[in-house]
């Protein structure tokens, strides 16, 4: 009998912190939601708030698993292709993982990424947006679209880096046409 109990209390206190630390992870944000008020800084050290950033252009926050490894590297190659158009419709793109500023110089460098990648070494701002991978220091590959008001107009989130630079095209446009 004293062990079922003991079972049956160490099952409480388990299932009591597991709650709460699914309670402390925000929820993904929906269309029509405020960005969340984060910041960090990207490969070079520079702060960026995103707020801000969201009030001078609109922003395309993508979040990705890891620097340098297939999927990750045909997302980011794929906006760096895009960025002259993306330049010319006011956006902003910018890349979110776990790697350190190093692992992120390198993979711009060697993919001559030209767009900043936010160093969240941390989760901070993975765990504001709810896109952390379930016992993983490591971000879902989920994307945002931002408007210069700070809410989010278009989620993405598929593990195809294909579907993310399809959906964010047409985003970008919808949004483009809605001026």
């Amino acid at each position: 009998m004293h062990s079922t109990t003991l079972r049956s209390g160490f099952a409480l206190a388990l299932m009591a912190a597991l709650t709460w630390v699914v309670a402390a992870r925000a929820e993904l944000p929906k269309v029509g939601d405020k960005v969340p008020a984060v910041s960090g800084k990207d490969q070079d050290g520079k702060e960026w708030k995103l707020p801000e950033a969201a009030h001078k252009q609109v922003v395309l926050l993508y979040f990705y698993p890891k620097d340098d490894t297939p999927g990750c590297t045909k997302e980011a190659c794929g906006l760096r292709d895009r960025m002259d158009e993306l330049k010319k419709d006011h956006v902003q793109v910018l890349g979110v993982s776990f790697d350190s500023g190093q692992s992120h110089q390198a993979f711009i460098e060697k993919y001559h990424l030209n767009f900043p990648l936010l160093v969240d070494t941390d989760g901070k701002i993975a765990d504001a947006f709810g896109v952390r991978m379930t016992g993983k220091n490591m971000a879902k590959r989920v994307s945002f679209l931002i408007d210069r008001k700070g809410v989010i107009q278009h989620v993405t989130d598929n593990a195809s880096a294909d579907v993310h630079l399809n959906e964010m095209k047409e985003a970008v446009a919808g949004l483009k046409s809605a001026k």
